[in-house]
């Protein structure tokens, strides 16, 4: 999963930071806290908020716990639903899992037998 995005899941923002030098047309470079030092400071003009009114959506640095590889971990609370998608030759089995994504919970469809290895604690 990269900072940010995944799958389906909408983008998170953090922030806000303040904009130091505007680089060509379409990129601006960020003054990031020390936390984040292992993110590049330079983003598209695509990325970034204009104004953040409702400090609610503002997800603060603390609560994010980013590895080296700039990666999170998605924790999964518990399975809402099971699915048999019935091709021509073969069955697929997917559920429907509900996620803990930050400070926001989120459901997906997922492969079973891939959940199953990964999280054998929602079968039980």
């Amino acid at each position: 999963m990269r900072f940010g995005k995944k799958g389906k899941l909408s983008p998170r923002y953090v922030g806000p930071y303040r904009i130091i030098q505007r680089i060509g047309q379409v990129a601006y470079r960020l003054e990031l806290p020390t936390e984040m030092s292992l993110v590049y400071p330079v983003f598209h003009i695509s990325m970034l908020k204009k104004v953040v009114r409702d400090p609610s959506l503002i997800v603060p640095v603390e609560t994010i716990e980013v590895n080296e590889g700039l990666t999170y971990e998605e924790i999964p609370i518990t399975i809402l639903d099971r699915q048999v998608q019935k091709l021509r030759n073969k069955e697929i089995a997917s559920v429907k899992v509900l996620w803990r994504n930050q400070q926001v919970e989120e459901a997906t469809c997922e492969d079973e037998e891939e959940i199953k290895n990964k999280y054998p604690n929602l079968f039980e």
